[in-house]
C-alpha cells in the first residue's frame, strides 16, 4: 500500500495531475484543494490513497493529512465513491465540507453534484461524530498554465460533465465576471450543474 508519493510533477490539471518518481510518471487522482497546492515542476510530496479493483486501479493524491483523513471517511459511507468523494472535495473547502456535515447542513451536502437528499442524510448520520475541523485555510490559490476558459472545461469534463452544458455554464460565469479564477470558475459550476 503506497503511503506518499514524492517526485516532481509532471503534469497538473484540476482533475489530476502526473509526478514523476525516477523515471516513473505516477496519475493522482486530485480535487480543486490539492490542486490549489501545487505547480508545475515542483518538487512536491501527496499523501496517497490507492484503491484497486478487478478492472481497475486507481490512485488518488492529497497535499494534507486531514483532507486524505476526510476522503477515507466519506468513501466509509454506504453509497459514496471515490469519484464522489473527490467531488465533495473539489466542491467545497475540508472545513467547509466538515462544518456542513457537523452542523447538519443537508441541502449544502445536496449541491453538491451526486448527492441526493437519502446521500446527505446518510453522510451526516455516519460522520457527524467522526469528522473535525482542522487547521487549513481552505484558500484557493490560480495556477498559471492554459487559459482560465480551457483549464476549467478540462477538469469539469473530467469530473464526468457533458462537454455543451459545461461550456455554457462556464462560458456564462467568464462573461458574468471575467477575473476569475481557474478554481472560482469550477466551484461556481458545480453548483450549477
Amino acid at each position: 500500500m503506497f503511503e506518499y508519493i514524492r517526485g516532481q510533477i509532471t503534469r497538473l490539471s484540476p482533475a489530476h495531475c502526473v509526478i514523476d518518481v525516477g523515471g516513473v510518471g505516477y496519475m493522482l487522482n486530485i480535487s480543486l484543494s490539492t490542486y490549489s497546492d501545487l505547480k508545475l515542476s515542483e518538487e512536491k510530496e501527496l499523501l496517497v490513497h490507492a484503491i484497486y479493483r478487478e478492472d481497475n486501479q486507481q490512485l488518488f493524491g492529497f497535499s494534507s493529512e486531514d483532507e486524505r483523513t476526510l476522503f477515507r471517511q466519506l468513501i466509509s459511507v454506504s453509497g459514496v465513491g471515490a469519484n464522489t468523494a473527490r467531488m465533495m472535495l473539489s466542491s467545497m473547502p475540508p472545513n467547509q465540507l466538515i462544518s456542513a456535515i457537523v452542523n447538519e447542513e443537508v441541502a449544502a451536502l445536496k449541491s453538491i453534484k451526486g448527492i441526493g437528499q437519502r446521500s446527505a442524510e446518510r453522510i451526516v448520520v455516519d460522520l457527524k461524530d467522526k469528522v473535525k475541523i482542522g487547521e487549513e485555510s481552505g484558500e484557493i490559490f490560480a495556477h498559471q498554465g492554459n487559459t482560465t476558459n480551457e483549464e476549467a472545461l478540462s477538469a469539469l469534463m473530467m469530473l464526468g460533465f457533458p462537454k455543451k452544458p459545461v461550456e455554457k455554464v462556464v462560458g456564462q460565469l467568464l462573461k458574468n465576471d471575467p477575473g476569475l479564477t481557474v478554481e472560482d470558475i469550477i466551484k461556481q459550476a458545480l453548483k450549477k450543474l
